[in-house]
C-alpha cells in the first residue's frame, strides 16, 4: 500500500528538478540526433521509478531502461506508455507478458529463442540482442554464437528484432585503452550483424560516463542511469566534470532526544563508545533497517549547519550522535545533502563505506518515505508501509 503522508520525520527528500537539469544537461552536450533512455532500475537507484520516469520523459527523454521484467510492469501500471527495455534476463515463460505490454526484452542466447516459441505469443515480441564486448556478464561474444540467434530470430516472425547494444566495463577510468578495445570490439561486431541483417536497428552502448566523455562516438542512444541523479560514475569523471550535475536525493531525520551525560558512560549496543567527559548526546530515529547501516559508525551527520559524529553502534531503528551544545528536540539532522554552508555527499558516505556512490541511494530502505519536491515545492509523497 502506498500512502500520500507519513509519521516519522525521517525522510529522503527527491528533487525532480535535479531530474530535469541533469537530463538537460547531458541533451546539450549530445548531438541533437541522438536520444536518451533514462535508466530507472532498482526502483530508479532508490529515488522511485515511477515518479522519476516521469520527470524523466518528461525532460526529453525517449524511452526507459530497467533490469528485470517486474519493474517493467509497475511502470506499465502506472500508467507509463514510453518505449521500456528490459536489460537482463527475462525468463522465457515471461516473453507472452513482455509482448502483451509492449515491453522490450534483451536476448542473448539462441536457446532462449527456442524456448519463447513454445509459449506462444498473441503480439510479436520486440528484442535488443546484447553482445558482450569485454564486460564478462551477458552477451553474445563472437560472429558464430551471433549468427545462431539472428537464424532463430529469422526462423519465427514472434520475434521482432529492434535494436543491438552492448555496455562498457570502464568508461569511468582515466586509462580509456579498456574501453576503446570494447568500443572497437563493438564495431567489428556490429559490422558483422549489418551483414546479416539489412534492416534498421536502433543501437546503444554508451552508459553516463561514456556519453558524457566522448559525446561524438553517440549511437542511437545512451543510456543515462548514475548521472541522471547528479552523481558521477567515478572520481575520475567528476575531476574532469564534462557535465555540471546536481544530486537529486537527500536524507533527513531530526533530534527526538537530547541529554548530558557525565564522563564514563557507555553508549549503545556492546558499550563501543564510553564518553571521556561531560558531553551532549542526541538521539536520530533512523537505524539500519532504513538503509544506515551499523558500519556508519563515527560517520558524520549535519546539525546546525555543524558536523557531529555518530557514536556507538547504529541500532535497527536508532543512533546517537556527539553534540557540541544542547538543541531543541525536532532540530534537522542532515545525513546526505546540504545544511548551511556545509554538505555531506554520496560520494563521503561511499568512501567510507569503501564502496561507489550509486549503492548509497539504493541502501535506503523502503521504509524511509520519498517525499518528492517540484522548484521548491512538495508535488508528492510516496510511504509505501
Amino acid at each position: 500500500m502506498q500512502q500520500d503522508r507519513y509519521y516519522r520525520d525521517s525522510i529522503a527528500e527527491i528533487d525532480l528538478s535535479a531530474i530535469e537539469a541533469n537530463i538537460q544537461q547531458l541533451r546539450r552536450r549530445l548531438p541533437s540526433e541522438t536520444g536518451i533512455y533514462a535508466v530507472v532500475k532498482a526502483d530508479a537507484y532508490g529515488h522511485g521509478d515511477v515518479q522519476v520516469a516521469a520527470e524523466a520523459l518528461r525532460a526529453g527523454a525517449a524511452g526507459l531502461a530497467v533490469a528485470i521484467m517486474d519493474e517493467a510492469l509497475k511502470l506499465r501500471d502506472a500508467g507509463i506508455e514510453a518505449p521500456i527495455l528490459v536489460m537482463g534476463w527475462t525468463r522465457p515463460e515471461d516473453a507472452p507478458l513482455a509482448a502483451a505490454n509492449d515491453i522490450t526484452v534483451t536476448v542473448f542466447q539462441e536457446e532462449w529463442l527456442h524456448q519463447v516459441q513454445t509459449a506462444e505469443c498473441e503480439k510479436p515480441l520486440s528484442i535488443h540482442l546484447k553482445l558482450d564486448t569485454g564486460m564478462g556478464r551477458i552477451g553474445v561474444r563472437d560472429t558464430e554464437e551471433m549468427d545462431g540467434v539472428l537464424r532463430a530470430v529469422k526462423a519465427d516472425d514472434t520475434f521482432r528484432l529492434t535494436g543491438i547494444f552492448t555496455h562498457f566495463a570502464t568508461a569511468d577510468d582515466e586509462d580509456t585503452d579498456y574501453y576503446q578495445q570494447q568500443a572497437d570490439e563493438f564495431q567489428r561486431l556490429a559490422e558483422h550483424f549489418k551483414r546479416n541483417w539489412p534492416e534498421d536497428v536502433e543501437i546503444h552502448t554508451s552508459n553516463s560516463a561514456a556519453s558524457m566523455r566522448f559525446p561524438e562516438r553517440m549511437d542511437h542512444f545512451v543510456r543515462f542511469g548514475i548521472s541522471m541523479y547528479g552523481l558521477y560514475p567515478s572520481e575520475d569523471v567528476k575531476q574532469e566534470r564534462p557535465v555540471e550535475l546536481t544530486p537529486a536525493f537527500s536524507l533527513t531525520s531530526c533530534l527526538v532526544h537530547v541529554k548530558r551525560v557525565g564522563p564514563g558512560e557507555s553508549i549503545s549496543y556492546g558499550a563501543t563508545y564510553t564518553t571521556e567527559k561531560e558531553e551532549w548526546i542526541g538521539t536520530v530515529p533512523l537505524g539500519y533497517a532504513d538503509g544506515w547501516i551499523r558500519r556508519l559508525q563515527g560517520m558524520e551527520v549535519l546539525v546546525d549547519g555543524k558536523r557531529h559524529p555518530i557514536v556507538g553502534r547504529i541500532c535497527m531503528d536508532q543512533f546517537m550522535i556527539q553534540l557540541d551544545q544542547e538543541y531543541p528536540i525536532g532540530t534537522k539532522v542532515t545525513l546526505i545533502g546540504k545544511q548551511g554552508n556545509d554538505e555531506i555527499t554520496a560520494d563521503e558516505i561511499a568512501a567510507w563505506l569503501d564502496t561507489i556512490n550509486y549503492e548509497i541511494p539504493c541502501i535506503i530502505s523502503h521504509r524511509v518515505p520519498r517525499v518528492y519536491r517540484k522548484d521548491g515545492k512538495t508535488i508528492e509523497v510516496r510511504n509505501t508501509l
